[in-house]
């Protein structure tokens, strides 16, 4: 005879084989994420890269003297700051000092046929000698002239002085980039003992990828790390077949310090947004299948919404699928993709 705590039990096992129901879901508690304001976008980062510090045209110059000559003395070492006409170097030079003596004799020559000229310009206006006399030294004094100031010329642009000595200086304000003289050597005239570097540039040398062709053109606007902002000058019109890239070059337009040549620092190229586009933060957006995701908040909670991007970094730029003042998670994203598929 079976007890009734027995039959209790096996009814409650019979009772529950017999039911094919699956037990219900728990119920997910409410998701209240972190939200943002889509804002209205002006500008869009369209890709970011690395870039050299690079010198612009004329801020290299070369000096070579005029004449060839041997170095006296030196007054600058590789490297060192200087000031446009500073010394750099003295050289006695034999081409120097014959020039010196040309210009002498050139100058006392001009004295003769000066004198001449006013002479002959008496003389003639009181009838005793032909106006052609008067014509003729008057031509002499001016090529006299001409002589004179063409070697005075000639060795002023040298740096020279009457005694052969020629003294190079610095052209322009910058450093010494490169030094290939000392005392007691000779120069041909032929060959830069010194190069003479702007310190500090603010211009850019980039490889745009092949991605880029097309997409990136001069005027569009260029941000470093730091806030400093320039333009994009020039693109190559043809790519690099070894580095399949195009080369290109910006510069920065703000009132910064220059930059060390040579610098490595990494670059961000903007473009104009689309029209209506919007930017929300990178946080917003949920990657799948079919596209981007983002959860706006609506009067019955947050409804996913599929959007197009466009661009690339944080924040994001949203071309279509959503508008300014609309209000989407920038939290909580699994949660909320998990309660929009039940």
């Amino acid at each position: 005879m079976m007890r009734p705590f027995s039959l209790l039990l096996l009814a409650a096992v019979l009772s529950g084989c017999g039911s094919d129901a699956p037990p219900d879901a728990p119920d997910l508690p409410p998701v209240t994420p972190q939200t943002a304001v889509a804002m209205a976008a002006g500008e869009m980062l369209l890709a970011e890269l690395p870039a050299t510090v690079v010198q612009p045209p004329g801020a290299r110059v070369a000096v070579t003297p005029a004449f060839a000559g041997l170095v006296q003395s030196v007054a600058v070492q590789p490297g060192q700051a200087v000031r446009r006409g500073q010394l750099l170097a003295t050289l006695v030079s034999r081409e120097a000092l014959e020039m010196a003596g040309a210009l002498a004799r050139a100058e006392a020559r001009r004295q003769m046929t000066r004198a001449e000229a006013a002479r002959m310009t008496t003389l003639a206006r009181e009838g005793v000698v032909a106006g052609a006399r008067a014509d003729s030294a008057a031509a002499a004094d001016a090529e006299a002239a001409i002589e004179a100031r063409e070697a005075r010329r000639l060795l002023a642009r040298a740096g020279a002085d009457s005694d052969g000595m020629v003294r190079l200086v610095a052209p322009i304000d910058g450093r010494v980039a490169s030094m290939t003289v000392e005392a007691g050597a000779p120069l041909d005239g032929a060959t830069a003992p010194f190069v003479i570097e702007a310190d500090g540039s603010r211009w850019l040398a980039l490889q745009l990828p092949e991605r880029l062709a097309g997409q990136v053109r001069p005027g569009m606007a260029v941000m470093t790390a730091d806030g400093r902002r320039g333009r994009v000058e020039t693109v190559a019109g043809a790519i690099d077949p070894a580095t399949r890239a195009f080369a290109a070059r910006a510069r920065l337009s703000d009132d910064g310090a220059g930059l060390i040549g040579g610098r490595l620092l990494q670059v961000m190229i903007m473009a104009v947004a689309p029209d209506g586009a919007v930017s929300v933060p990178l946080a917003a957006l949920a990657q799948t299948d079919a596209g981007d995701l983002v959860f706006v908040k609506g009067a019955e909670g947050f409804a996913a919404r599929t959007v197009r991007r466009v661009g690339t970094g944080d924040p994001a730029v949203i071309a279509s699928g959503l508008k300014a003042g609309e209000t989407v998670a920038v939290s909580n994203l699994p949660e909320l993709r998990l309660a929009a598929d039940r």
